[in-house]
């Protein structure tokens, strides 16, 4: 008489995931295992909780999406979408994957500039930044722009589902925007310096524009260029919030005591104590 074939579950499936990304070296292989499950099961993570002694539906692409990810592809390209915000949002190859230490960019701004009517956000990538003004401010005017056609196209996805009275822009940094036309301005811009790229996660480094993270030999090089040309664009007591890197805060806070055009400026730090949120008010 044959042997009874042992019937495969949720639960089963999930351990031989963690296993399969633990051993390939993957950072955290239980949270990534969770995710690409839950996706491929169309459910949340929560539910795989409750589906644990399920039947493993017969199938379902699980292997083909923890190979991806033991070529240390993002999870987040893997399945198409990471929440920012609150928000659901389009991202792949051709954006940054939006952080949960961008949000300090938003927490600052809505705290900083309550009353901004007129908002930019430079390089907005998936339009992250641009979307989260746009819903927690919903009576002013929202712009985003970025360098990058690519980046662009995704923007313009997440800007349609969440946000559509903003506005996109391709160019290059502040060129395309007239004097005093911004209370408040924002940006995640590029502050990785050219020396760090090679020790940068695979996921990171093999995986996303480098465009958007690359900025010279110091990282500086888009930071400096924000803090020197913003006061030209934003409207007297409007207000610069960016976002950058470990250890680039006194560097910024002297080229905004040398411009003169400031009144003054405040950081905030990030859960791992590192200060990467600069905001500045124009004099």
């Amino acid at each position: 008489m044959g042997t009874a074939a042992v019937l495969r579950t949720v639960g089963d499936a999930l351990a031989d995931a963690v296993e399969r990304l633990r051993a390939a070296g993957v950072p955290e292989p239980r949270a990534d295992a969770e995710v690409l499950l839950a996706h491929a099961l169309g459910m949340t993570r929560a539910g795989l909780v409750t589906a644990g002694s399920r039947p493993l539906p017969a199938g379902i692409a699980l292997d083909a999406l923890l190979e991806r990810r033991v070529r240390r592809e993002p999870v987040q390209h893997i399945i198409g979408e990471w929440e920012f915000w609150s928000l659901p949002l389009k991202v792949d190859g051709r954006v940054l994957v939006p952080r949960p230490e961008t949000e300090l960019v938003v927490e600052t701004a809505l705290r900083v500039a309550p009353r901004a009517r007129r908002i930019l956000d430079i390089g907005t990538g998936s339009g992250a930044l641009a979307a989260a003004l746009a819903i927690e401010r919903p009576e002013a005017s929202v712009w985003a722009s970025d360098v990058s056609s690519d980046a662009l196209a995704v923007a313009r996805m997440n800007i349609a589902r969440h946000a559509p009275r903003v506005g996109l822009v391709c160019g290059d940094l502040l060129a395309p925007f007239r004097a005093g036309a911004f209370d408040l301005i924002v940006a995640n811009p590029p502050y990785v310096a050219e020396g760090e790229v090679p020790g940068l996660a695979p996921e990171v480094r093999d995986h996303e524009p480098r465009i958007a993270l690359v900025a010279g030999r110091e990282g500086l090089d888009v930071l400096i260029t924000l803090v020197s040309g913003a006061p030209d664009v934003l409207a007297p007591g409007g207000w610069l919030v960016l976002e950058m890197g470990a250890g680039q805060a006194p560097h910024l806070r002297r080229a905004i005591a040398a411009d003169g055009r400031y009144t003054h400026s405040s950081t905030r730090h990030d859960p791992a104590g590192i200060e990467r949120v600069l905001a500045a008010e124009r004099r």
